[in-house]
């Protein structure tokens, strides 16, 4: 058989792409085409009916002023924890890569909060701001300390809080990249032209990485948008509904409220909303790329 026919490329496609083609469409694109489709009905998501409403969801969707309080607690969620998230990293990440003794341990201990569970996660952290932090301030004070969880700014701290330290370690490693990525003569030529450290980092060291920044700060935002474990464990969006996230709403909305046709006209415009953010910064931060 010739190598350059075209059922020859779709066999060795298939050999080598079938399986996980296969996987990620079953897996993905299929249920999101059939999400779409539920968007138009009014499932309650256990019948076997699935009465047509048109946009009716998605009128109601929008309609929908807890939804968009969720949404609107969850943009100002995911600005201080993008920002802290990426700040921590990088100085994490330019700790260990500066040649202090035992960085190796570091790295691995910066890492290890990224492989805990946001469900083990929230359980944790609402453990020791309820009681740990608790018992420390009554400690101190010899009165009664109130939990962080039981305000609703506290509640939003906290969660902030969280994520960033178990997504900081992930986004470390990006940095870390990027620091062994800027060649060290470069660096070196910069202070010999009487560059301070400080200025060799402004103008040399941060340039060069900005891909790296690209990439931390698009999968921080991604994750913070749709941030629904944590949240469901470390406050489950309490108190009085205060911390409820855009996510945990549409889950409440489908599973709780049994209207899955408008939790999942909701859950369309968050994707919708969490990509035009994300494909817009992806494209800012190109835009402007320093080649290494």
């Amino acid at each position: 058989m010739k190598r350059n026919t075209f059922s020859y490329k779709v066999k060795q496609y298939l050999m080598f792409g079938g399986v996980g083609t296969f996987l990620f469409c079953a897996v993905v694109i299929v249920p999101f085409i059939y999400g779409i489709y539920l968007t138009f009905t009014s499932w309650d998501g256990v019948s076997r009916d699935k009465p047509l409403v048109g946009f009716a969801n998605y009128a109601a969707a929008f309609k929908d002023a807890d939804f968009w309080m969720a949404m609107g607690r969850t943009v100002i969620y995911s600005v201080f924890a993008v920002v802290f998230i990426n700040i921590l990293a990088f100085a994490m990440a330019y700790l260990v890569t500066s040649g202090v003794k035992g960085q190796n341990f570091f790295r691995a201990g910066f890492f290890v909060p990224n492989l805990i569970g946001g469900i083990v996660l929230g359980y944790i952290w609402k453990f020791v701001f309820n009681r740990a932090f608790v018992a420390i301030g009554n400690a101190i004070t010899g009165g009664t300390t109130t939990s962080l969880l039981a305000t609703p700014r506290g509640a939003m701290f906290c969660l902030i809080f969280a994520s960033v330290w178990q997504y900081a370690g992930y986004m470390m490693l990006i940095y870390v990249a990027g620091f062994m990525s800027v060649s060290d003569s470069l660096k070196e030529a910069a202070m010999i032209d009487g560059c301070t450290p400080a200025q060799a980092m402004r103008n040399v060291t941060i340039p060069l990485m900005r891909s790296s920044f690209v990439q931390c700060i698009f999968l921080s935002i991604t994750r913070c948008f749709v941030i629904y474990d944590v949240n469901l464990s470390l406050t489950k969006g309490e108190p009085f509904g205060e911390s409820v996230m855009a996510a945990m709403h549409v889950y409440n909305t489908a599973f709780t409220y049994k209207r899955y046709g408008q939790g999942q006209a909701e859950a369309l415009i968050l994707f919708i909303v969490c990509a035009i953010i994300g494909v817009t910064q992806e494209w800012i931060g190109k835009k402007g790329e320093v080649e290494a």
